[in-house]
């Protein structure tokens, strides 16, 4: 076990280096896709990696929210990069992105914890109260940015004006910042695990020493600008391959929302197999509050700022398939306990979304 956390903890130094090195050289001369796409994950694994270190050095409240900026960092830079590289998709690509990230924090990551949870231990218990003002914030977030302006009279078809925009955005970050104080410092029992398991390790792990958190913020730096760069050079590619399979171009943000949760999505299922399911909810549906809360706001005001507009109004059956995604998620997390049966129900969920991503 100490050797592959060494090899792991390695590996996420390497990444960032490589990356910054192999982003500069692309700039010169054309390289291999594959390579590219391969460094560039483990770019954005090793940049989650080295945020989640210097959150652990600061601590709460301040913690959560560099973690939280990491990752927008992260989304809104391949968001616009891909933006610019593919214009005819550009309005829709925020929003596909937002939706696919909702929909695989939801159903995909919950399901995988509840259901590998379940196996192992039956059944395991939560905390309501916390789990319970996280599903209201979502819901909420969802509901504004993603289904209210395919309603609004200002301007025609799935968009907000400038300044429905701006108002959202600011709405997006209010609630954002607020479920953030009361997770991290009001109320922040209603989100810590029952009994013994506040007495685990990893919970009181000692922070990193401040030498270990410089270099961890170099190569944060290094792995976010190589994110960037790697996937403008690798965003022509992308979209030819796509065009290729026939994909619609929804699944591009699919790509995109599973590749920057797939390491706290990784640290979630970790932690309902340890039977720590409080934990793996914080961390799902805290990914998906950062989703929308950061990520809309910023792509919200690179918008007016550049005069692009942008859709964010979902289709029809979208807006089915979000709205039984929360509703199934209130009731699977109703009674603060859980079963094989709701992970195996979100499982399904998640594959009839992407069954009908594919097959529109």
């Amino acid at each position: 076990m100490v050797s592959k956390l060494r090899l792991t903890d390695r590996a996420n130094d390497v990444f960032p280096i490589l990356g910054f090195l192999t982003a500069m050289a692309s700039l010169a001369i054309p390289l291999n896709a594959f390579l590219v796409g391969f460094i560039l994950a483990g770019a954005i694994v090793a940049a989650v990696h080295h945020a989640e270190v210097i959150a652990h050095r600061v601590g709460e409240p301040f913690g959560t929210l560099i973690l939280a900026l990491a990752v927008t960092v992260i989304e809104v830079g391949l968001i616009l990069t891909l933006m610019q590289a593919e214009p005819a998709k550009a309005q829709t690509l925020a929003r596909d992105t937002v939706f696919a990230a909702v929909m695989v924090i939801l159903n995909l990551l919950m399901g995988l914890c509840l259901l590998s949870g379940a196996i192992r231990h039956h059944e395991q218990r939560f905390q309501r109260t916390g789990i319970g003002a996280a599903l209201a914030t979502l819901t909420v977030l969802t509901v504004v940015t993603l289904v209210l302006p395919n309603f609004t009279s200002s301007v025609p078809g799935p968009f907000y004006s400038a300044t429905q925009l701006g108002f959202v955005a600011v709405v997006s970050l209010i609630l954002y910042a607020t479920f953030a104080l009361v997770q991290t410092v009001r109320h922040r029992d209603y989100f810590l695990p029952d009994g013994d398991a506040q007495d685990e390790p990893d919970v009181h792990a000692a922070p990193p020493s401040i030498k270990r958190t410089a270099i961890s913020g170099a190569l944060l730096l290094a792995s976010l600008v190589a994110v960037v760069l790697l996937a403008k050079n690798l965003s022509p590619v992308i979209g030819a391959l796509l065009a290729e399979w026939g994909a619609p171009p929804a699944v591009l943000g699919v790509l995109i929302a599973a590749l920057i949760l797939a390491p706290e999505g990784l640290a979630a299922v970790r932690a309902a197999k340890a039977d720590r399911l409080q934990t793996s909810l914080n961390l799902a549906l805290g990914s998906a509050l950062a989703t929308i809360g950061l990520t809309i706001p910023a792509v919200a005001i690179l918008s007016i700022m550049t005069d692009m507009p942008i859709s964010l109004g979902l289709d029809a059956k979208s807006t089915v398939l979000l709205f039984l995604s929360l509703i199934v998620s209130v009731q699977t997390l109703a009674n603060g306990r859980t079963t094989v049966l709701q992970g195996v129900i979100h499982l399904m969920l998640f594959a009839i979304y992407l069954f009908t991503t594919f097959v529109p």
